[in-house]
């Protein structure tokens, strides 16, 4: 049974909480032993308080679930799992979550509660709302973002939370275009909200919000902002690795049916995973 709630915790999906770092390497904090101590702490959190709302979800839609070609063979969905120990696994994580997050800080714990009850919403009534359910699990990111710059003091740049949000959008229509194709006609079966959706219309918000996100990360490496803080316009050079990543999400969505889970998809392909292996080095190295 441990082995079968550790899967429903989705620790893969734990990469998405790395968000959380997100100030302490823009602030150029890697440095300080202390707030790189408070930014993992960070991180465990969010891990906890997302793991929770993975086994609630598992909860809410397990039998929807079990008309989905990959879902049906979760933990919960295949009967591996019962319903009550998902709750009391979730109810635990939530509990730990929030002891351990108000000796982080209050505003730090705010932040945490808003992702919480945000992704309660969106279980409940949000996923259900054309566009909306999108631009919810987007603001999720943001939160994430938002919460580790609290967390150990530093300004938090609206510059950072636009990427991120824009960035969230694109991966998120994404994966409503991965349901559709996948699933086709029985695609409302599973999520209702997709009825709503179609390929043609996802591919024109694709194609707004592809545009967007580059536009706004290279206006941010332009920005006088950012060139007095790192001294010039050498940020401006790791503009290719987020164009050649984002072209690339882009062939995989269309060519190769990909975008479901953007975690995995960037872990599993060698020239995604590259090309944000290069823009890290660059930043860092531009930074540092």
């Amino acid at each position: 049974m441990l082995l079968n709630l550790l899967k429903s915790m989705r620790p893969v999906q734990w990469l998405k909480n790395l968000l959380v770092f997100a100030g302490l390497v823009f602030a150029k904090e890697l440095g300080d032993p202390g707030k790189v101590a408070l930014a993992l702490q960070a991180f465990v959190v969010f891990c906890l308080i997302s793991s929770a709302v993975y086994l609630l979800n598992d909860i809410l839609d397990r039998e929807r679930d079990r008309l989905h070609p990959l879902k049906r063979m979760r933990p919960l969905a295949s009967g591996a799992l019962g319903p009550a120990a998902c709750l009391a696994a979730a109810l635990a994580a939530v509990a730990g979550a929030f002891c351990w997050g108000f000796f982080l800080g209050l505003e730090f714990m705010l932040v945490g509660a808003g992702y919480l009850v945000l992704n309660l919403l969106y279980s409940w009534r949000l996923k259900q709302v054309v566009i909306i359910d999108v631009m919810a699990l987007s603001l999720g990111f943001v939160l994430r973002v938002l919460a580790g710059t609290l967390v150990i003091g530093v300004y938090t740049s609206p510059w950072l939370l636009l990427c991120t949000f824009l960035l969230s959008l694109f991966l998120g229509f994404g994966k409503r275009r991965h349901e559709l194709v996948l699933l086709e006609e029985e695609a409302p079966e599973h999520r209702d909200v997709l009825v709503h959706y179609s390929p043609y219309f996802l591919d024109q918000m694709i194609s707004i919000v592809t545009t967007s996100t580059l536009l706004c990360y290279i206006l941010y490496t332009l920005s006088p902002e950012t060139v007095r803080y790192v001294g010039g316009y050498s940020l401006l050079y790791s503009v290719p690795f987020v164009m050649y990543g984002i072209f690339r999400y882009l062939y995989l969505i269309h060519r190769h049916s990909g975008g479901g889970d953007p975690t995995q998809l960037v872990l599993t392909d060698r020239s995604l995973l590259i090309s944000v292996a290069c823009w890290f080095a660059c930043a860092l190295a531009v930074l540092y």
